[in-house]
Formats: C-alpha cells, structure tokens, sequence
C-alpha cells in the first residue's frame, strides 16, 4: 500500500515561497532606506552648518546648540545672492528654451529632409559631443569679446544655445514618429513648419520635456564659463557667488553653506512641485 504524500509537501513549498518573496522585498526596502539616507544626509547636513554659528561650524552635533541665520544675512549682505539668482534662473530657462527649439529644428531636418550628406552631418554632431567645453571656451571668449558681451547675461547664453545632446535625443525620439501622419498632413498642404510645431511638437512631451529638465540643471550648474566671461558679480551667476567664500586663506564654511543652500533651493523646488513629471518624462523617453 503507497501514501501519496504530495499533498502534504505542496503548502510546505507554497509556505517556504512566500517567506522567500517577503525576505526579498525586505531586503530590497532597507536597501532603497541606505540609499535615501545617504543621498538626503548631504543636504540635511548643508542646512545644519547653514545654521551654526562661527563657534559650531566643526561640531558633530546632529543639530546646532544655538541655531542661528546670521550665515544667511552675512550672504544676502556681502553679495548680491537674489539678484545671482535671478540671473542664474533667466540663463538656465534660456538656455534650456534655446536648445529645445534648436533640437528640433535640426532634428525635423535629419529626420525629415533627404540628403546626401544627412549621415555625414549626424556623425559630425554626435562627434562635437566629445569635444569638452574647455577646447571652445578660449574662441568663444574671443568672439564674445569682438561682439561686445562680455560680462552680459547674452554672452553667458548664446554659446550654449544648441547643444549635440538635445538634437540626437529629439533626433532619435523623431524617427519613432509615425511617418503616415507626416505624409497625411503634407498632403492636405501643410508645410514643413506648421508639420514641425502643430503636430510633431505637441506630440512629443515626454523627450522635450526630458531636454528641458537637463539643459535647465546643466546651465544652472554651469561654472567655467560665467567664471570667464563675469566681471562684476551682479552680472554673474549663483556659481561664481559661491566661489567668493573660498579663498586662500580658508572658507568660510557657514555662509558658504548658506549660499550654497540658497542656490539649491529653486531645483529643489522644482523637483517637489514637478516629482511625477520629471518621472514620467524620464521613463517615457527611455532616459536612465
């Protein structure tokens, strides 16, 4: 006489699956909480020297004995932060509007346009992508110079109004447009620009909205440039005021982190505002 003992395995298995899954997502929480900790404690760790006095700058303390934001008035007095600011934020919207509408346009172009030498233009643009800025930076101080723009917010713009990022990524995201509504459209007598901005832009949120994202914190966070080209600092930008606490004598690090809490305050705030489209945009557009 046999004893079919199956049924009395298959809860043990179903049993030992289920401890197995949930010891997976444990272990993949307090993996995802390390991470957090450690990207948000940096901040946490800026606002907390922000607000220490000169004496408590080099304490451990977790927060400050004596909380005070004498840093961030030494800041707003000793430079003028808002009006950086306000220059940073007109570069960077600038900036990221002129290579989204320069994007397409180059991309529509490749796309769109049969041409010969269209192979040979995609590999030169994708090549200028390697050259560092620091090659061009020379010339292009040069030519600000004969052009009268230096120490103006035009001059801190118009060398990075077209970047080789923006048009291979609009230019790759464009060959995935079905071209039936192109020809349907170019049929009924549209031309190439109503094409370009009433169809194909509308419908290509999720990259441009990507473009816009990087290009606005790459300007943003732009240094060498407005380093070379600023002479007075309520020309400049955020960056540039930064620098002015650090010197060869030493930092001063309570208003350096003021500042430096100052200038992150904005691309926090749109990050906040922004979360699920900022997410969405990265994800529908295949940028990791």
């Amino acid at each position: 006489m046999t004893i079919d003992t199956s049924h009395d395995h298959q809860p043990l298995a179903s049993l030992t699956a289920e401890t197995g899954g949930k010891t997976r997502r444990i272990a993949v929480h307090v993996v995802m909480i390390v991470l957090s900790v450690l990207s948000i404690f940096p901040i946490y760790w800026m606002i907390v020297t922000s607000l220490r006095p000169e004496n408590e700058i080099f304490s451990t303390a977790m927060w400050p004995a004596n909380p005070t934001l004498d840093n961030y008035v030494f800041v707003l007095t000793r430079i003028p932060m808002l009006q950086m600011l306000f220059n940073t934020t007109v570069v960077a919207a600038t900036t990221a509007g002129l290579q989204v509408v320069t994007g397409l346009f180059a991309a529509y172009a490749l796309v769109r346009w049969k041409m010969r030498l269209s192979g040979v233009i995609h590999g030169l643009i994708a090549l200028s992508w390697l050259v560092p800025f620091q090659v061009t930076m020379i010339p292009n101080y040069v030519l600000a110079s004969k052009l009268g723009l230096l120490d103006t917010l035009t001059g801190l713009i118009l060398p990075n109004a077209s970047h080789a990022f923006a048009v291979l990524l609009l230019y790759h995201a464009m060959r995935s447009f079905p071209t039936e509504i192109l020809e349907a459209a170019r049929i009924d007598g549209a031309k190439s620009w109503k094409i370009l901005w009433q169809i194909v832009a509308p419908n290509m949120g999720a990259p441009i909205a990507s473009l816009s994202i990087i290009a606005f914190i790459s300007a943003w966070n732009e240094y060498f440039w407005p380093l070379l080209l600023s002479r007075k600092p309520e020309n400049s930008v955020v960056q540039i005021g930064l620098q002015m606490f650090m010197t060869q004598e030493g930092n001063l690090w309570g208003p350096l982190m003021a500042a430096a809490a100052l200038a992150s305050l904005p691309i926090l705030i749109i990050y906040l505002v922004l979360q699920r489209h900022v997410i969405e945009s990265f994800m529908k557009s295949g940028i990791r």
